[in-house]
């Protein structure tokens, strides 16, 4: 049987640490701050990160560069037969595609998954990966597994601010203004490849309410129904562990039995939205004994 390996980035929002706890190998994504480079969870911690986006500073995402994924494939290869390569979504990042064309050059060793995922669901195809790999799959199987799942999950944003998309550039000056002054809470969606609009809340009840009604219905219309054995659910913030922690009790009520994971945003989406958001997801369970 071929010896795997799976690398991920820290999109995932899988640190350093839990990627040696976990057995999986993590890409720091490197952020550009005022013209300075850092890697995430390197020389970038999430504390450092929020102080100086908080601060003003010129933030912006990047990608690894071409040879520093050569060298990490070519270390891991060193040692293991295959890679299972688990970039962010193709949609939010050209670092996907970059690894595509990288990968031509292994010999079918390296298998990258664009199966469109971002933040705590990549992470869960990630956790699904391992899975196969104990199952026996190869990484070639691997890849086709993960992408034929890759719609079987969505993500709901609720933004503490407009201050962040308007400095992005994602929304005018104008429409940040007018929605500061009336309250509105934006809550956005990540449905594979795209990050947009979904519906604007006036109070963070209300946005949190939308949030979980929509969850309820995916699951209900596009994951198999609401249960244990065919979703899992996951919370995430920035900065805003607290009302994470309390979302966490809230759903744990209302969908009962139901796995319920909470963690922070990956770093390259709180760039774009800022600090104070908070986000629910839901992922389809993978049923292994039918990949057998």
């Amino acid at each position: 049987m071929a010896k795997i390996a799976i690398v991920t980035d820290s999109n995932s929002g899988i640190t350093q640490k839990q990627g040696e706890e976990m057995g999986v190998f993590v890409l720091p994504m490197p952020f550009m701050i005022n013209e300075e480079t850092f890697f995430e969870d390197i020389s970038l911690s999430q504390e450092d990160f929020y102080s100086k986006l908080k601060s003003g500073a010129d933030v912006v995402t990047s990608q690894p560069s071409p040879a520093s994924v050569k060298k990490t494939w070519d270390g891991i290869l060193s040692a293991y037969d295959e890679i299972v390569h688990i970039p962010m979504s193709s949609g939010l990042s050209g670092s996907c595609e970059n690894a595509s064309l990288l990968a031509k050059e292994y010999g079918g060793r390296v298998q990258v998954v664009d199966n469109l995922r971002i933040s705590v669901v990549q992470e869960q195809s990630v956790r699904d990966a391992r899975q196969l790999i104990g199952a026996g799959k190869n990484a070639a199987q691997i890849k086709d597994i993960l992408e034929a799942d890759k719609y079987n999950c969505s993500i709901y944003i609720m933004l503490d601010t407009l201050f962040y998309l308007k400095k992005g550039g994602r929304i005018t000056p104008t429409a940040a203004m007018l929605g500061t002054v009336l309250k509105i809470k934006p809550v956005l969606q990540i449905q594979g490849d795209k990050l947009d609009a979904f519906a604007k809340a006036r109070t963070v009840k209300q946005g949190k309410n939308i949030m979980i009604n929509a969850i309820s219905n995916d699951m209900q219309n596009r994951f198999g129904g609401i249960s244990a054995e065919t979703v899992r659910l996951h919370i995430a913030h920035t900065e805003r562990k607290a009302e994470a922690e309390q979302l966490g009790t809230e759903l744990a009520g209302i969908f009962p039995g139901i796995d319920i994971n909470i963690d922070r945003l990956s770093l390259s989406v709180a760039c774009h939205i800022g600090p104070g958001a908070l986000a629910v997801a839901c992922s389809k369970k993978m049923d292994i004994k039918e990949t057998l």
